[in-house]
């Protein structure tokens, strides 16, 4: 009977021990622009199911869209993946637009929860890899045909509508999940996971069959470097950074020697030469920015009873408002920002660096300078040799070209060292 026990135990141990690995998929959510984190944090997802060998990877998807640069990565990623990948618009409500209806229709198999929209993608909206977009008719004409080129060439691959992905892009046209089904923009409709991975179960990508009916969701999670990425790649936070390089380095200017505003302003402007690597910005609008703080500063000196400073004003506002104009949707300052930073910076520069550059030159008030220019009385015999003077009941040597008595009014000229020069007050009003 014992060993009869263990052979049972030993055949479990070693049938445990072969048995394969459970079934799995991949899964992580974007929600939000899409940009540089975004790519990052997608393209380390494929790796990593691919590499625990997940059945797929599901990218729950939610956007308003994006940069153009930043969708090319998220569509080369997938056209190198070793993973299928299954991109699904939702919850209800969702939205794949711009950038995301090209990161859709690129994926292996794209789906929909039920009340979702899919569409407008025109290139204005999806933005261009790198500083303010161009306007003019020419440029607009040529950033169309490369996204219709490009979204049609995603579409020839995953063999959905060309023709809806072109009017996708040249004439914004939107569907619904039911209506982008009928049209074979997408595969599927599901209502949630569960009934994802039950109609995605059987499909064919490749020479590979899926098995997600009874898989188990394991979520990929961003590293905490990607998290930093996510949160300060925001044109909010572009904004704050440069707000604080502006206050920290002309306050260390109106004020020397305070250290730590110019600190902080240095380290905010080494941070916004490296945001503004990835995150476009207008050029015109930080050219009026940057009127904006030479007319507040050039008002601290000039007398024009504020109206450079009400001209300073009106060009940060318009500045900020111009700053994201041209990039992508998720990437607008909200008049919420504009308007509290506007009365923020006015007022800093209004009462703290024009008063600061101000005391500046102003006349010495303290110190042995502000003895320059007195009338003191003699306290004795003062000469080339030298004497003495009382000032403010303190007692300082001083010399005279000319003899002077005591108690006779005379008038600092200079001070050399501790000894100062003093001239008789009659004599200095002559040669006056």
């Amino acid at each position: 009977m014992m060993q009869r026990l263990m052979v049972i135990v030993m055949a479990g141990w070693i049938g445990g021990a072969g048995a394969p690995k459970p079934v799995q998929v991949g899964l992580i959510r974007i929600d939000g622009a899409i940009g540089p984190a975004t790519a990052n944090y997608i393209a380390r997802a494929v790796d990593v199911a691919a590499a625990e060998r997940d059945e797929c990877l599901i990218i729950q998807l939610d956007t308003p869209g994006g940069l153009l640069e930043s969708t090319k990565r998220i569509v080369q990623t997938f056209y190198a993946a070793k993973v299928p990948v299954v991109v699904y618009v939702a919850p209800a409500g969702a939205v794949a637009s711009s950038a995301g209806v090209f990161v859709t229709l690129a994926a292996d198999i794209a789906a929909m929860a039920p009340n979702t929209t899919i569409g407008a993608a025109h290139p204005v909206q999806i933005g261009t890899s790198g500083g303010a977009e161009p306007t003019d008719d020419v440029m607009k004409t040529k950033l169309e045909n490369y996204a219709s080129s490009f979204i049609e060439s995603i579409a020839n691959r995953r063999h959905r509508n060309v023709e809806w992905a072109r009017s996708a892009v040249l004439q914004s046209v939107a569907t619904t999940a039911e209506k982008a089904l009928d049209l074979k923009v997408i595969d599927l409709i599901a209502d949630d996971m569960p009934q994802l991975l039950q109609r995605v179960d059987g499909r064919t990508v490749g020479d590979r069959t899926l098995h997600t009916a009874n898989a188990t969701v394991v979520e990929i999670p961003m590293s905490s470097g990607e998290q930093l990425f996510q949160l300060i790649w925001r044109p909010e936070v572009m904004f704050l950074l440069m707000l604080v390089a502006i206050y920290g380095i002309i306050g260390e200017l109106s004020s020397p020697g305070a250290i730590l505003p110019g600190v902080a302003g240095a380290i905010a402007v080494v941070l916004l030469l490296f945001m503004s690597a990835t995150l476009p910005v207008n050029i015109a609008g930080l050219a009026l920015i940057g009127l904006a703080v030479a007319l507040f500063i050039i008002d601290a000196f000039a007398p024009t009873h504020g109206v450079l400073t009400a001209g300073g004003i009106l060009a940060f506002f318009l500045g900020a408002l111009l700053l994201f104009s041209h990039t992508g949707p998720g990437f607008r300052l909200s008049l919420a920002w504009i308007i509290p930073a506007t009365v923020i910076t006015a007022a800093f520069f209004m009462f703290g660096v024009a008063k600061g550059i101000q005391a500046q030159f102003q006349p010495v008030r303290v110190g042995k300078e502000t003895m320059l220019g007195r009338i003191v009385t003699a306290g004795s015999r003062i000469d080339s040799q030298g004497g003495t003077v009382f000032i403010e009941g303190e007692r300082w040597n001083a010399i005279s070209d000319s003899p002077v008595e005591a108690g006779q009014a005379v008038e600092v000229t200079a001070i050399e060292g501790l000894t100062l020069k003093v001239e008789p007050q009659s004599q200095h009003v002559e040669e006056s």
